[in-house]
Order: structure tokens, then C-alpha cells, then sequence
């Protein structure tokens, strides 16, 4: 008998942000990092932020986190910019995802404005 699917309220940040972690190591997305925004903002608790290699591994890359998302019970996962995949914003409460083409993150650069960093 397969064990029924964890609802959302039982999901806390971290453990969002360790499926989300995993999901996107499995899909070899690049260049993944994670923010704590804690103390920050009340938009959520962490921003991750990741690339794919071209329009099409980037759109992998949200479909799979999506349904591995829904699976773990998450029912209001919300989701931005499919179905171009430049940027694809993924909203899973209090972890809130981008997943990008390179140019585009590099062109956005919102790691480094969420994290604080001084520009070089």
C-alpha cells in the first residue's frame, strides 16, 4: 500500500528546499545556488536559483521539479514563463525557484541582488 502524499501544510521550508535541491542535482541543472532570505523579505524563506543549458533543458528542469513538487503533496505550486523557458519562475511556497538560460540570468543577476552583494 503506497503511502498517501504529505499535504502541504506538513512540508516545512527545508524540506521544500531539500527536494528542490535534489530534484534539480537530478536533472543536472548548473550553477545552483541557494539564498536565505530570512530576515529579508516575507515573500518565502529561500530563493534558489539554477540554469539549464537551452530552452528545452531549462523546461525539463521546471517540468520535473513540478511534478516531483506535486508529488511530495505541494498543491498550489505556481509557475511563470512556460511555456518560452527563457526564465522559468516556480512559486512552491516558501521556496520560490528560477530556473534560467544563461544569458538571461546573467543578463537579470538577481542572486546577487537578493543575496547582498557588494558589486564588484
Amino acid at each position: 500500500m503506497a503511502a498517501a502524499p504529505i499535504s502541504q501544510a506538513q512540508l516545512d521550508a527545508e524540506e521544500i528546499l531539500t527536494l528542490v535541491l535534489a530534484q534539480l542535482d537530478d536533472d543536472k541543472s548548473e550553477d545552483i545556488i541557494s539564498i536565505d532570505l530570512r530576515g529579508k523579505t516575507s515573500i518565502a524563506d529561500y530563493m534558489v536559483v539554477a540554469s539549464g543549458r537551452s530552452q528545452r533543458h531549462v523546461g525539463a528542469i521546471a517540468e520535473h521539479l513540478i511534478e516531483a513538487l506535486k508529488a511530495a503533496g505541494m498543491r498550489h505550486v505556481r509557475v511563470e514563463g512556460q511555456p518560452a523557458c527563457d526564465w522559468v519562475l516556480i512559486d512552491a511556497a516558501d521556496v520560490i525557484v528560477h530556473v534560467f538560460q544563461p544569458e538571461v540570468r546573467s543578463f537579470y543577476n538577481i542572486e546577487k541582488m537578493w543575496s547582498g552583494a557588494v558589486p564588484s
